[in-house]
């Protein structure tokens, strides 16, 4: 934001761009992924956002006119590539997992979602503070950099991912030179005989008609805007809120904080609702949201930046994202596995896992500009300041509504084994 002299709505409309292309490519590609196999899409996805992630730095470092309108076209292709990557990822294990297996699958997904979001915060802040590299025989000193080489060094760690994946990955066990029988009494059917492929448009009308695979979306909705505007915002939460920077301990609570404690919750979760609720999401989800309300009450009460500790206003944002990353895994990933089954995993997750980035579209650009227009209002107040009251007070309803809506899906179709939920 300073190099670019960009507000924080501006900084929100990038991030809005890449979520809205990717809520967008979620639906398209998860289509797409049925008729391809999981281990194409994820090529494919990989690809363009190393293409892409390299064209950001580059011309983010360029004298480029109207680099802002530029950067949030190229974030916005980028979302849509990476959109292959969950419905390929999903699809492949729907393949090898049972239902009754899939929450705790849900909980390796995330575990690794949030392996990267701790190694880019920290990738990023070694980045700009420069480290040392001991080796065997002597060491390197890296210098800081440019707040652009995020955007140059991750793309080589995909290419090698993608890889070594193509090299070893099965999209099945019968590719993998195994027998699985993978036909229990509820898992879901699209027509057609085991090995046959059916058509997209029925795959599409077989998802998109079942009520439950809405309002599942519905609560991931409500997922996507608070976990979004935690990934957004908590750096600025740092500097503006408590002034402190990325040398901090609290910038390394942050970093780490967040990946872990998020990869607990998915684990647990998806163990529990495995083991305790027969493979069911929705009573489990149903506490987790309620949870999330109460602690963000919690925290709209405490008095940020004066009389509290930043340490106890860490650990509120660190737990809020820790539950909403726990609903993240269980209904994204398990319940969309368990409603596509293994021939529409890649339509349902895409459906269900669009509606999340939805609600992250949200909490870029519209939390952004609230940031924008009440610090305009206050002139006590440096423009664009984050507002913690503010920033609280917009995710409060989020929990209460994905608690009803889950709610409402285990008292009515919670004895459903088809459903899965």
């Amino acid at each position: 934001m300073r190099d670019l002299s960009i507000d924080k709505d501006h900084y929100g409309l990038i991030k809005t761009g890449r979520d809205g292309a990717y809520a967008v490519g979620q639906m398209v590609n998860g289509l797409i992924t049925d008729r391809l196999g999981g281990k194409k899409a994820m090529t494919i996805g990989a690809i363009g956002t190393i293409v892409l992630n390299l064209l950001f730095g580059l011309t983010a470092m360029s004298s480029v006119a109207n680099v802002l309108i530029v950067l949030v076209l190229i974030r916005s292709a980028d979302g849509f590539m990476q959109a292959y990557g969950a419905p390929g990822f999903i699809k492949i294990n729907t393949a090898w997992f049972r239902r009754k297996e899939r929450g705790a699958f849900a909980g390796i997904f995330g575990a690794m979602i949030n392996l990267g979001q701790a190694g880019a915060s920290q990738l990023a802040r070694l980045l700009a503070t420069g480290f040392i590299l001991p080796l065997v025989l002597f060491t390197i000193n890296v210098p800081k950099m440019q707040w652009q080489y995020v955007f140059f060094i991750p793309p080589i760690v995909t290419l090698v991912v993608v890889v070594l994946m193509n090299l070893g990955v099965k999209n099945t066990p019968e590719e993998a030179g195994f027998t699985f029988d993978h036909h229990e009494d509820d898992e879901p059917s699209a027509g057609g005989g085991t090995g046959e492929r059916i058509r997209l448009i029925d795959v599409f009308r077989k998802i998109a008609s079942n009520p439950v695979v809405w309002y599942i979306a519905g609560a991931y909705f409500c997922t996507g805007f608070v976990r979004g505007s935690i990934t957004s915002w908590w750096s600025s939460y740092i500097v503006d809120v408590w002034h402190e920077g990325k040398e901090s301990s609290l910038y390394s609570l942050f970093a780490w904080g967040l990946p872990i404690t998020a990869t607990v919750g998915s684990m647990m979760s998806g163990f529990i609702s495995d083991t305790y609720f027969g493979g069911r999401r929705a009573p489990v989800a149903m506490a987790l949201y309620l949870t999330q309300a109460l602690l963000t009450l919690v925290a709209i009460i405490m008095p940020h930046g004066g009389g509290a500790s930043p340490w106890t206003g860490a650990c509120l944002v660190i737990f809020i994202s820790m539950i909403c990353n726990s609903t993240h895994s269980i209904l994204g990933t398990a319940a969309a596995m368990d409603l596509g089954g293994r021939k529409m995993a890649g339509c349902s997750s895409g459906i269900i896992d669009s509606f999340q980035y939805y609600g992250s579209m949200l909490s870029g650009y519209g939390v952004g500009l609230m940031f924008t227009w009440f610090a305009g209002q206050n002139a006590a107040t440096k423009m664009s300041e984050l507002n913690p009251t503010v920033w609280f007070v917009s995710m409060l309803p989020f929990g209460v509504i994905g608690a009803g809506l889950m709610m409402y899906v285990w008292l009515k179709h919670g004895r459903s084994g088809a459903l899965g939920t």
